[in-house]
């Protein structure tokens, strides 16, 4: 065994389950990515709720101030007005991309076009379906059946040539099938098609896969040589494919979360002028002292609403984008010792 085969197969075996797909059942990961969005806003609208209640009863704050609720409830409606003209400009960006002349229109669509010839030459059917989900599914099916492909050529090959690239390509089988399972049932709309190509981890995959087949390309069979090639296309095609499907999913989560904005800041304007008109007559507060903390912390919490969805939904497009920063093998979320191969320039004498 050489020195640069024993390297590329200790390293393979160190950094081998870096291929495969990370648990992401925490609660953290529910609140940024996974949870339903208006779930999560009605948890955070629930929680300004409790938290004022709370604060009330241990005395941190107080209701009584009509001067102090009146100033509140002014501000809040200042910035209810500008949370709904920054939605609108959001909203404006958005539509500014659905304007363009019929060229762009053709050049969009002779694109999108070509990427699904590729899908149908990759998975080898007449037409590539047009469900995103089914998309996906086909397209890690396919993956799968390359990689399988690449195990079984590997025969051909001896020691640790053999076991390297036997465990590249089962590695990638098993993230397929995975995969696969996560798809089952899955709906465009539900995030779970989307989640489960931004966890797939085919940077990974591209540059480990580029690696074991250039460090032994001068000798593998024709055919090993061949079903590497198909694997790397596959894997490539689904990387466009999830950057494909990450545009068309932002674009349809932003202009929800604009419809739904300006549906909550109407109630919301609305709770900040009933609460400042609560506390506007001579006499005081024109609610009962004891019901105060309860309408008063209900009111607060209405007007938190509209705050309360902008959170979920920027949280999720953050995070998607964050995770999706890359196109290719450059995998930023990695530190600089972990999970990489040793590559020197090798300098000519």
């Amino acid at each position: 065994m050489s020195e640069e085969e024993g390297e590329v197969s200790g390293q393979l075996e160190s950094f081998g389950t870096g291929m495969g797909r990370e648990s992401k059942a925490s609660v953290v990961e529910w609140l940024l990515a996974d949870g339903n969005r208006l779930t999560v806003a009605a948890l955070i609208t629930a929680a300004v709720f409790g938290l004022l209640l709370l604060f009330g009863e241990i005395g941190v704050i107080a209701f009584e101030n009509d001067d102090s609720v009146t100033r509140l409830a002014g501000g809040m409606i200042a910035g209810s007005f500008s949370l709904v003209t920054l939605v609108v400009s959001i909203n404006q960006l958005i539509l500014s991309r659905e304007f363009a002349a019929a060229d762009e229109f053709r050049d969009r669509l002779s694109g999108v076009m070509e990427f699904r010839r590729d899908v149908e030459e990759l998975g080898e059917v007449p037409a590539s379906p047009a469900e995103p989900g089914t998309l996906f599914d086909l397209i890690v099916t396919a993956t799968g059946d390359r990689a399988a492909r690449l195990e079984e050529a590997a025969d051909r090959e001896t020691g640790d040539r053999r076991e390297a690239i036997v465990q590249y390509a089962s590695s990638v089988r098993e993230s397929t099938e995975m995969a696969r399972e996560e798809l089952e049932g899955a709906d465009f709309g539900s995030f779970r098609v989307l989640s489960t190509a931004i966890d797939y981890d085919d940077a990974w995959q591209i540059y480990a896969g580029r690696h074991v087949a250039n460090s032994y390309r001068g000798e593998l069979h024709g055919e090993t040589v061949k079903a590497f090639d198909d694997l790397l296309e596959a894997l490539r095609q689904m990387n466009v494919a999830r950057s494909h499907f990450k545009t068309t999913y932002l674009q349809r989560e932003v202009t929800r979360f604009s419809q739904l904005t300006i549906l909550c800041g109407v109630p919301a304007v609305f709770g900040a002028v009933v609460l400042g008109l609560t506390y506007a007559d001579v006499t005081g507060p024109t609610i009962h002292p004891g019901y105060l903390p309860f309408t008063t912390s209900a009111l607060i919490a209405l007007v938190f609403a509209p705050l309360a969805l902008l959170a979920s939904y920027i949280l999720r497009t953050a995070t998607v984008a964050r995770r999706t920063a890359s196109i290719g093998p450059m995998i930023p979320q990695m530190g600089a010792e972990e999970g990489h191969f040793e590559a020197e320039y090798d300098e000519e004498d």
